[in-house]
């Protein structure tokens, strides 16, 4: 199965016993698919394709952003604005010619989840929502893929395995989805650069150990890595026979926000004086970059709301689109008869 330049290539892999030229072709042959080339994503992407993995999709929507070079070290400067699965691909191919890159320029949803997942092998989750997260191990459960779960926020990450062997899924090890509000992103509240390497390196780590068929897999185990004080601590959970999946549903991550008209920042941008701009990020954040109007952190909206009063049409924006529907959320508590719009992606997919 392996060509003399695949043997001389991946010859530190050949050495191992526990791995060997029959491993080496094990990996050669898988199909993974990785959801999100973001923090996580980047550094999964990387060991996957230099480890010789056959074939590796990427699914994400997302463009390259200037604050992803900070922890996506996938990307380059000259990169930034592009189709983050373009870039990936791209760069992937030049690290390893030999393998097969599939970029998938979509989000994931309940239509396309299934069919993604049965071409492949085992799935890879590295999305920062909790939207995706429940999509991913239901589409997983139904297609019977093991699902390789990562999660990062500050200084803490998190590593399972789920339904490996029909095994313990995510819904087991959080039945219900939370808000939104629970587990807010690294554009909210931060995240060390370096964090998202380690934990999408373990991430790798469980795939390579699956497709190989050696060690111990964190299949009922959830690993907790904290950063600043090195430790690890690995938390076992069982399979409840009572989360069942038997069909495929988008969850509301946003847990009962109001369904709201989204508005594209070109819409906007071709009749600015019919727009009223509210920002909701904080101070920090609108100092490095803002498209203009008014501006209330989203932790204060519930304290400010009676400043609008006296406006309409409010077009609402934050960094990707989530705080600013939380902010409209509350403001339709106090609010209820002024029309509120959603920026559509937020200022991500603002081009100036």
């Amino acid at each position: 199965m392996l060509t003399e330049k695949e043997k001389q290539r991946y010859l530190r892999h050949i050495l191992l016993k526990e791995i060997g030229e029959a491993g080496q072709s094990k990996l050669k042959q898988a199909k993974v698919l990785v959801i999100g080339a973001g923090g996580l994503g980047c550094p999964t992407l990387q060991y996957l394709a230099a480890a010789g993995l056959g074939k590796i999709g990427i699914i994400d929507d997302d463009l390259v952003d200037s604050s992803n070079l900070q922890r996506q070290i996938l990307f380059l400067e000259k990169n930034v604005g592009e189709p983050k699965v373009v870039a990936a691909k791209n760069r992937l191919q030049e690290m390893n010619s030999s393998i097969e890159l599939v970029a998938y320029n979509e989000r994931l949803t309940a239509k396309n989840a299934v069919d993604l997942f049965s071409v492949y092998d085992i799935i890879v989750e590295g999305s920062d929502n909790f939207t995706t997260k429940y999509l991913a191990n239901d589409a997983a459960v139904l297609t019977g893929k093991p699902l390789v779960f990562g999660s990062i926020s500050k200084f803490v990450g998190q590593v399972s395995v789920f339904n490996y062997q029909n095994g313990p899924t995510y819904r087991c090890l959080f039945p219900e989805s939370g808000s939104s509000e629970e587990m807010p992103s690294c554009s909210e509240v931060g995240v060390l650069g370096i964090l998202p390497g380690i934990i999408g390196n373990l991430q790798t780590n469980e795939v390579l150990k699956m497709i190989l068929g050696i060690g111990n897999i964190l299949s009922g185990k959830l690993l907790l890595f904290d950063a600043l004080e090195m430790q690890t601590q690995i938390l076992a959970f069982c399979k409840n026979p009572d989360m069942m999946v038997n069909e495929l549903e988008e969850i509301d991550s946003s847990c009962g926000t109001t369904t709201l008209e989204s508005i594209s920042y070109q819409q906007y941008n071709s009749a600015p004086k019919n727009y009223t701009l509210l920002d909701v990020r904080t101070a920090k954040e609108r100092a490095i970059r803002h498209i203009g109007g008014l501006h209330i952190p989203l932790l204060e909206i519930q304290k400010r709301y009676s400043e609008l009063a006296h406006e309409d049409n409010l077009l609402v924006y934050c960094a990707s689109g989530i705080r600013s529907l939380k902010a409209i959320s509350i403001l339709k508590e106090y609010l209820s008869k002024k029309k509120m719009y959603n920026l559509d992606g937020g200022l991500k997919k603002v081009k100036l």
